[in-house]
């Protein structure tokens, strides 16, 4: 699996966070990951540990978006801007293996594939504000 894969399997885990509570999400999280038949052990193993360290972040990094995103609360962003903006932040905040560009670029890149036609714009001008 690729890092853009790896990254897109996590997004897709995440978007789930908002829609249960904390034992359905990682019961959701066991089903997602039965069902990803591509994935090695080892591949699987990262994408649990990555999925749980961004949840248990999740409270951190919501505190930087509210800062960041002056005029837009985040229950009024859309699930699948959030999302993404949730994981690029971890990325960018909590990962120093990868570059502020290559998890912006990222981050917009998942946001052309599962956003509406602002989304890429709007992912990366809060994420700008970041950086």
């Amino acid at each position: 699996m690729t890092r853009r894969e790896i990254r897109e399997h996590i997004f897709l885990m995440l978007f789930r966070k908002d829609f249960y509570n904390t034992e359905e999400l990682n019961e959701q999280m066991k089903l997602y990951m039965t069902e990803l038949e591509e994935a090695s052990q080892e591949e699987n193993s990262y994408l649990e540990q990555r999925f749980q360290s961004v949840v248990e972040k999740s409270c951190e990094i919501d505190a930087i978006l509210s800062d960041i995103s002056s005029g837009w609360k985040l229950n009024r962003m859309g699930k699948v801007d959030l999302t993404i903006l949730r994981l690029a932040v971890y990325e960018i905040r909590y990962d120093e293996e990868i570059p502020v560009k290559v998890a912006i670029n990222e981050a917009v890149e998942l946001a052309k594939k599962f956003g509406g036609d602002d989304s890429p714009g709007f992912v990366n001008g809060v994420l700008a504000k970041l950086a």
